[in-house]
């Protein structure tokens, strides 16, 4: 339409009605993610990632953070996440997602969980206070606790990322460089960032069992995980062959829907009651 019709007023890069369409549902679910922050309407959903070849047995948990909407639905952080990341909204959801993740922790003394954060949270005051007063609880949290990083996040600020685990592996926390192979890892920072964890992206996962180019892309990500003495983990693991697979290629852990999907009811209470019941 001309400029000088309805879409006149719209600002640059809003002039269409594909444009405006998109801003207008950025807009809505950054409000929507502003007001369950307001009212502390954040969550974590647990999903377990386990150990290659043992029969579905967790090494440790994925805290991933959720919303409720004004109707009440439980939002996943994929609907969400992109238009809050640059936004301070984004950190305190960061903030928020890390207090669950440690109140879990200090519930239950045999937990191991990981919890996402973005890099643009380093040196936010809140998640740091947030941290400390979390880790004061009990001396045992620390090693319990494993922060993820996505690969893009990471190579935004990569020197700053290095120092901030150095000082926070000193006390015993773990990180796990999530989504590997979907950014842009210099290899020349992966020596320096001396993660504890390689999460391979799903999208070298899916369907590996059959598909010879992520079967020789996975086993060249493998070796760089054990290149670097990192524990590697699968994500997205949704059948019995791709599991199969993996197992015989060597990957320590696997995390996906054919292992359970992400639930806002403690999986481990629920193991727990079915064998209490048995």
């Amino acid at each position: 339409m001309a400029r000088n019709g309805k879409w006149a007023d719209i600002p640059p890069g809003q002039d269409s009605p594909l444009g405006y369409a998109i801003s207008a549902r950025d807009r809505s679910v950054i409000e929507m993610v502003e007001a369950a922050v307001r009212h502390r309407q954040v969550m974590l959903a647990f999903q377990p990632v386990v150990i290659a070849g043992k029969s579905g047995q967790p090494a440790f948990y994925e805290g991933l953070v959720r919303v409720l909407d004004a109707t009440g639905r439980v939002i996943p952080a994929r609907d969400f996440i992109d238009q809050i990341e640059t936004r301070e909204t984004g950190r305190v959801v960061d903030c928020l997602a890390l207090d669950k993740g440690l109140a879990a922790l200090a519930q239950f003394p045999g937990l191991r969980l990981s919890v996402n954060m973005s890099a643009r949270s380093i040196g936010y005051g809140r998640w740091m206070r947030t941290l400390k007063k979390g880790l004061s609880a009990d001396p045992t949290i620390a090693e319990r606790l494993i922060l993820e990083i996505t690969e893009s996040s990471a190579m935004l600020v990569p020197e700053l990322v290095v120092g901030f685990m150095k000082e926070l592996q000193s006390l015993g926390i773990g990180f796990a460089l999530d989504d590997f192979g979907a950014g842009y890892t210099s290899f020349r920072f992966l020596k320096d960032f001396y993660f504890d964890i390689l999460k391979i992206d799903g999208q070298f996962i899916q369907g590996i069992a059959e598909d010879a180019d992520n079967q020789v892309l996975t086993a060249a990500l493998l070796s760089i995980g054990r290149q670097f003495d990192m524990v590697t983990v699968a994500e997205s693991v949704e059948r019995a062959a791709d599991a199969a697979y993996l197992t015989a290629l060597g990957i320590d852990c696997m995390q996906g829907y054919y292992f359970g999907a992400p639930t806002i009811h403690p999986p481990w209470l629920e193991s727990g009651r079915a064998s209490a019941s048995a």
